[in-house]
């Protein structure tokens, strides 16, 4: 590698430190919310293990409802039953939202 080349990798990664401390010293001067301190990863996981604990629920009242448990109303377990259902075609929307648009910046020229 040149010299050059050297000195414009070092110019780069000094910039992105100074960024990076930027960065963290705004987000640690305010207050930071609960999205922003796990990241979007770690929002995703929440809202997939929300979905997942819907549908057991869902499925646990349905169970319930057929083995003629008292206090369960069919209509509380349909209502449950369509939440489940409708968070479960958001959460496969949002994966296909970002498959498409993984895909688009795969295939960008470099």
């Amino acid at each position: 590698m040149s010299i050059d080349r050297i000195a414009t990798i070092e110019s780069v990664l000094q910039q992105m430190r100074a960024l990076t401390q930027a960065a963290q010293s705004s987000s640690s001067a305010g207050a930071v919310s609960q999205t922003e301190q796990g990241g979007f990863a770690a929002e995703l996981q929440r809202s997939l293990r929300q979905v997942s604990q819907m549908q057991n629920a869902a499925s646990g009242q349905a169970k319930a409802f057929v083995a003629g448990e008292p206090g369960i109303a069919l209509n509380d377990v349909m209502i449950d039953m369509q939440k489940a259902g409708i968070g479960f075609q958001t959460t496969v929307q949002v994966r296909n939202r970002l498959v498409a648009a993984y895909q688009e910046i795969a295939s960008m020229p470099v």
